[in-house]
């Protein structure tokens, strides 16, 4: 299963996301690391991801051919983490016939009603535990 992990500015969602997923899945999953920029990338590398790529090429080549998208909110807002995703990197996003597993977390004006904040590791250990595991599970069953 090829699981997509995008993040911008430093990192530090990409990079706790590509940790729980290994702890959780090792060899079952092909992490691919997209960053907006370069020190976005190296963060998901650094921490364990199978491939990475930098910018909007990237991410409208590889977005139509991975199973799942894993992100904050952002990734699927024009102009988030101050301009660095741009339109076509959102549209990537949005147009992707994969699922999209996206944390509510925004640095923008916009405020995702209904949600409670919560932190960063509970976010994070909900998305692998309780929606990417069945995705995981499922995807290993049908290879048999």
């Amino acid at each position: 299963m090829k699981i997509c992990v995008i993040d911008g500015m430093g990192g530090g969602i990409g990079n706790a996301l590509i940790r729980k997923i290994i702890a959780a899945f090792r060899e079952q999953v092909d992490i691919i690391a997209l960053g907006t920029n370069a020190i976005a990338t190296a963060q998901m590398m650094k921490a364990g991801a199978n491939k990475g790529a930098t910018g909007e090429n990237a991410m409208v080549f590889t977005l139509p051919n991975v199973d799942v998208i894993v992100g904050s909110i952002s990734i699927v807002l024009a102009n988030s983490m101050m301009g660095e995703m741009t339109a076509a990197m959102a549209a990537a996003v949005a147009s992707s016939p994969a699922p999209k597993l996206l944390l509510p977390l925004t640095q923008e004006n916009v405020e995702v009603i209904g949600v409670s904040p919560e932190p960063l590791p509970h976010l994070v250990d909900h998305l692998v535990q309780n929606r990417l595991r069945a995705m995981v599970e499922n995807a290993s069953k049908s290879k048999e």
